[in-house]
């Protein structure tokens, strides 16, 4: 297997040096636009509030550590973005259906509609940024980003449980969650 020192003297060193612009400027586009929407729905939702929704949509109802698993982030910080989606009823806590005492979130029927309508925004979006370009380019640019997507999150996760390890050596407990995220289907 090639070392780090191996892939930086390849040949590709170019098309690399190219690649990690190329991400670096789409990761300032992205913040800038927010990739939020066309119309008045533009800039909306953020972005923990739109994954957070697209999750609870994908999987249903569940705890806030499943969730946090599930999206690769720490319980406390699902607890902090949930919050607002609660107070403003775009999501609802219920009894968990087979344990009473524990708590689900949910989507509401309001976060449901709202979700539908950002996602509306969003796939217009999509549609005006991609409008040059074929079928077969859309699908090939989706495919090539969700296994780049998966391929960083892998790379997280082995990151953390390499930490959590040497943590676990040291006695600290790291507090931390791994996991992928899983695209959306819709």
């Amino acid at each position: 297997m090639p070392t780090s020192q191996d892939m930086t003297t390849d040949p590709d060193t170019g098309l690399l040096d190219a690649l990690q612009h190329q991400v670096a400027v789409f990761a300032r586009r992205a913040e800038q636009t927010r990739l939020g929407g066309v119309g008045q729905v533009r800039n909306s939702m953020d972005r923990a509030a739109y994954l957070l929704l697209n999750r609870l949509d994908q999987e249903g109802p569940m705890g806030v550590k499943a969730l946090a698993a599930g999206m690769g982030i720490d319980s406390s910080t699902v607890t902090r973005q949930v919050a607002p989606l609660v107070d403003t009823g775009l999501v609802k806590r219920t009894s968990h259906p087979e344990d009473g005492r524990a708590v689900v979130l949910q989507l509401s029927p309001r976060g449901q509609a709202r979700l539908d309508e950002v996602r509306s925004s969003r796939r217009e979006l999509m549609a005006q940024v991609t409008e040059g370009w074929s079928q077969e380019e859309r699908d090939s640019f989706c495919t090539l980003l969700t296994r780049f997507n998966s391929a960083l999150s892998a790379r997280q996760s082995a990151a953390a449980a390499e930490a959590g390890a040497e943590a676990g050596a040291e006695g600290v407990d790291t507090g931390e969650v791994t996991a992928s995220e899983v695209p959306p289907t819709s």
